[in-house]
């Protein structure tokens, strides 16, 4: 069988924290586990060096197609029938609508419809985010209608697909993330030294939280908690791992005006796998606020190096962590 891999989200650093991990991981996996098929992965040119390639089984294909948009719909399709695949697997729901090929695909979460224009959700006006969601429920339902077979990463969010999308629960297979890399990091940074892993000044005891700073992350709410926190113990600091967007600038300022010292929160940006291996085994604690979550790979990266968690009771996130974690009302300030 000929599979072809949309990996154009290949890494954490281009794809996310969250989806480009998966990509990254998922590749990596099969190229272990799998000796029988052929595969070919379609990249960007930004992360085409990045993703390697085991054998002659395995082909890498230029896609420097950006995603979320008409052109993805328009040239994808195209680029994809030229290798003429047996099945496709799209890792997130950016599916073009025009594809021929038999494909599968991977809903981590629905979050993108239940996000509000008016909770800050977007940049965007209030014409073209709504123009946005209609563009997301088409191609969400065209996916329930068209696709093989749907893989989704927790039965909370298979769920949400079921309930939300025209798709009968036989078709959505539950199939969890696994943290192999992390425990790798973790048993390599037990013999490292941080005299000099801590990026940005950041000083123990630290609390740490890592993914990128939308607002159904909830991560005001963590700055408030920590703003009456840090009055009673000022030698903590609050380290926030991910990517520098609008949202980061939102947060700054939020931070400013509730007047957290300057010096006790760390704004990191995006970091390497051996400085977040370090950043986990160093901090004191692994805080996720989140009020939506189809999975949560960061506490468990940081349990795997030995670093508690406190967790919001929301979503999928009991479900992933069970009896692993302290659980808070993600509502409540007072409470975390």
């Amino acid at each position: 069988m000929r599979i072809g891999i949309d990996a154009r989200m290949y890494g954490p650093k281009i794809g996310g924290a969250g989806i480009g991990r998966y990509v990254e991981e998922v590749i990596g996996a099969l190229q272990q586990v799998d000796d029988e098929h052929e595969y070919v992965v379609f990249l960007r040119k930004k992360n085409f060096a990045d993703c390697p390639i085991p054998n002659r089984r395995w082909k890498k294909v230029v896609a420097d197609v950006p995603w979320y948009g008409l052109v993805e719909q328009m040239w994808m399709p195209g680029i994809i029938r030229h290798q003429k695949l047996d099945v496709m697997h799209f890792p997130h729901f950016n599916v073009p609508v025009r594809t021929e090929t038999p494909y599968i695909v991977t809903l981590h979460d629905l979050t993108m419809l239940e996000q509000a224009w008016d909770n800050g959700a977007t940049t965007r006006g209030r014409f073209l985010y709504e123009l946005k969601q209609r563009g997301q429920r088409y191609i969400l339902n065209r996916i329930a209608q068209d696709a093989r077979a749907i893989v989704t990463v927790s039965e909370h969010a298979k769920n949400a697909i079921i309930h939300r999308l025209p798709v009968s629960a036989d078709r959505v297979h539950v199939v969890y993330n696994g943290i192999d890399r992390a425990t790798d990091w973790a048993h390599k940074t037990k013999t490292k030294t941080v005299a000099d892993a801590l990026p940005g000044g950041i000083k123990t005891p630290f609390i740490l939280n890592v993914g990128n700073p939308y607002p159904h992350k909830n991560i005001e709410t963590l700055l408030h908690a920590f703003s009456f926190f840090v009055r009673e113990y000022p030698q903590v600091h609050l380290a926030l791992v991910g990517p520098h967007n609008t949202f980061t600038e939102r947060l700054k300022r939020e931070a400013r005006e509730i007047e957290i010292p300057e010096d006790r929160i760390h704004f990191v940006g995006f970091v390497d796998d051996e400085t977040l291996s370090r950043l986990y085994h160093e901090a004191a604690l692994y805080v996720i606020p989140s009020k939506m979550e189809g999975f949560g790979l960061p506490p468990l990266e940081a349990l795997a190096h030995g670093t508690p968690v406190a967790a919001s009771r929301a979503s999928s996130i009991p479900e992933i962590l069970g009896s692993a974690a302290v659980y808070f009302n993600p509502n409540d300030i007072e409470d975390l």
